[in-house]
């Protein structure tokens, strides 16, 4: 995995800037470790086989709301995803 990807889940675990995420970089991300993407109008829909939870991201600008961004961080410690899989 990529720095840049690296930096972006300690962003999303440290929880410190929830409001502060790209919405294109979380996107990016969760295809990155393995969530298949389906959009639906302004609804970007993530599943990944062993993941029971569906992540359902909408833009808000160019950032992804906050709250979205606590599920994910929800799902990854659940899950222990940190790109390393």
């Amino acid at each position: 995995m990529t720095g840049k990807y690296d930096k972006l889940i300690l962003r999303i675990l440290r929880g410190s800037s929830d409001a502060n995420i790209a919405f294109d970089d979380l996107c990016a991300l969760l295809k990155k470790i393995g969530f298949q993407e389906r959009t639906r109008s302004s609804h970007h829909i993530f599943r990944k086989a062993e993941v029971q939870e569906k992540i359902n991201l909408q833009r808000e600008g160019s950032k992804a709301k906050p709250y979205q961004v606590r599920q994910v961080r929800t799902v990854l410690v659940k899950y222990k995803l940190t790109g390393d899989e």
